[in-house]
């Protein structure tokens, strides 16, 4: 299937989305177009091929001022990756209390991301003053959304009875819908919760699901885990953990 830039759809941001998985070269300058022209979706979109160097060449001071210029019109997701910028150091300083605020204005008119990353800075007081009780209100907020990540946080509150009463249930009900929403972190804590309950059979197949989605960090964490574990099935997976964790690294 090949696209045309036809002006209607170059406007389109479902069209500019559906180009972009196909081809992302091509995509860009349509994204590009439709930036320009105004269309707010593809502004915010500009900034994230900008920051991401997909289909165009990296440039996050640039992916910046793109998502500031989207913000301003009131996109939510665009501010929140303004607070991405601003704790990572994409194209700024990194400034984590100034992450927090546009973390705290997208969390207010309603983005479960905002609502989860505002969450993790109040969880560990990076720029904000630590409030465990206001980020344990943000992730339900964000779970009560369907917010996968924010599912699995909850739930570890709720499992250790951090700032509420414990609830073994709810957060094994939590741990689930995280997992089946696509979180490798809800996968591998539901996964530890079916361990405990002797389905290691099912156990070992939300495992896999977060092996094969797993970041860096969490693959070598958790691979110290699995070694732990006294079933030599789940002991065993540890390998493959560490087998990928190698890949996965720069260099």
């Amino acid at each position: 299937m090949s696209y045309q830039l036809r002006r209607e759809e170059v406007l389109d941001g479902d069209r500019l989305k559906a180009m972009l998985e196909e081809s992302p070269a091509r995509a860009a300058q349509a994204i590009l177009i439709a930036a320009r022209e105004g269309v707010l979706d593809a502004q915010a979109l500009l900034g994230q091929i900008l920051l991401d160097g997909r289909g165009i060449e990296r440039d996050q001071p640039l992916a910046l001022r793109w998502f500031e210029i989207a913000a301003q019109r009131g996109h939510l997701m665009a501010r929140n990756m303004i607070g991405r910028c601003h704790e990572h150091g994409w194209g700024c300083t990194a400034n984590a209390m100034s992450a927090a605020e546009h973390y705290r204005l997208a969390a207010e008119a309603g983005l479960d991301w905002a609502m989860y990353n505002y969450a993790n800075l109040l969880a560990t007081g990076r720029g904000v003053v630590e409030d465990q009780a206001q980020a344990l209100n943000l992730y339900w907020h964000a779970a009560e959304l369907g917010h996968a990540k924010s599912m699995n946080l909850l739930g570890r509150y709720l499992e250790e009875g951090h700032d509420c009463p414990a609830d073994p249930h709810a957060a094994r009900d939590w741990y689930r819908r995280s997992a089946e929403g696509g979180d490798f972190r809800g996968q591998f804590s539901y996964a530890a919760v079916l361990a405990d309950e002797g389905k290691v059979d099912e156990a070992l197949g939300w495992l896999r699901k977060a092996l094969d989605g797993g970041n860096l960090n969490f693959l070598r964490v958790a691979s110290k885990a699995l070694l732990m574990s006294t079933d030599p099935r789940i002991h065993g997976l540890a390998t493959e953990y560490q087998q990928r964790a190698r890949e996965l690294t720069p260099g």
